[in-house]
């Protein structure tokens, strides 16, 4: 097993769950603390330490790192696309200050490495919609995109300037049958799914024809433990690595759902949700990611499908 000491804050989170249940796997349970401020996850109970934690009081995190002597932090606390929108200024407040609590104890302690996720939400309207490259117009027009841009900037600044070894990654959207989604403008790809396992249609909050770039939880927890095992030479992005693995419309996921439950439906009222989505791309470009740290996708559309259904059964009768 490897030496570090990892603090996961937001493990109990979409993303958090299953990359804490996964650095367990790989550096023991008893080095990886899992924090949030809420109950802790079912599936991490029993699994490892669990602390409650507040990311926002920087006195208490700077104690935790130093007693629990934490060489690494993955920081996945924040306020998501959709319910970002509902509370602009706070959703700032809790995206900003606790990237800034980190990076400053990070520098102040001297840790190893800080992994912070970005995200597809940098961009905007006026950004290529098609094969969006790492280095293009950014010009976010949500909340949350507008953070993690400014985010972005922040993590590069701490490198450049303290020598901070910061990694991020911009996710597509996500999807999971482990652990729900929090409020992201993506979260049909998840609500889909239980829809159509327990009522056999679905009321889709976006047009049927929106494109977005989507990743299977299994490749994304992938390519975060694969950009943070790799040696730092390799790493020429500190701002967020571009990510991709496929895109599809909410027509074209339902089509191939159809194939496992032929009786199916799905109809389309879209809300303020697509207003969002229209100023995101429909696919990515993610070249560099591939021939820094030989990032590849495992998952398509059909796979990831077959797979969410075969699972997620079991997971609702729990």
């Amino acid at each position: 097993m490897k030496k570090d000491k990892i603090l996961v804050i937001g493990a109990c989170g979409q993303i958090g769950v299953e990359l804490t249940l996964a650095l367990r796997k790989m550096y023991g349970e008893g080095n990886v603390i899992a924090s949030d401020l809420r109950e802790e996850h079912e599936l991490l109970r029993g699994t490892g330490p669990y602390v409650s934690l507040d990311v926002m009081n920087k006195e208490m995190l700077h104690v935790l790192v130093i007693r629990h002597n934490i060489t690494q932090v993955y920081l996945l606390a924040a306020i998501l696309s959709a319910t970002g929108e509902k509370n602009p200024l706070l959703a700032w407040h809790i995206n900003m200050a606790s990237l800034l609590n980190v990076l400053d104890i990070a520098k102040e302690e001297g840790l190893d490495k800080v992994y912070w996720p970005s995200s597809i939400a940098v961009f905007g309207p006026n950004s290529p919609k098609e094969d969006t490259e790492q280095h293009t117009i950014i010009e976010p027009t949500t909340i949350y995109g507008i953070s993690k841009f400014a985010g972005e900037r922040w993590c590069e600044y701490y490198n450049h300037r303290y020598n901070v070894d910061v990694r991020s990654l911009r996710y597509p959207g996500l999807i999971s049958y482990k652990s729900a989604p929090g409020g992201g403008t993506t979260d049909y790809a998840v609500e889909i799914f239980h829809e159509a396992l327990e009522e056999k249609s679905y009321k889709c909050f976006l047009r049927e024809d929106t494109y977005l770039p989507m990743m299977y939880m299994p490749d994304a927890i992938r390519a975060t433990i694969e950009l943070m095992e790799s040696d730092a030479s390799k790493i020429s992005v500190r701002a967020g690595y571009n990510l991709a693995s496929m895109s599809f419309s909410p027509k074209e996921i339902a089509a191939e759902i159809k194939k496992h439950i032929p009786d199916f439906t799905i109809s389309y009222e879209p809300d303020y949700r697509q207003a969002i989505a229209d100023g995101w791309p429909g696919s990515i470009n993610d070249e560099l990611a591939r021939k820094d740290w030989g990032w590849n996708h495992e998952y398509d559309l059909p796979k990831m499908v077959e797979d969410m259904l075969t699972n997620l059964p079991a997971q609702l009768a729990k």
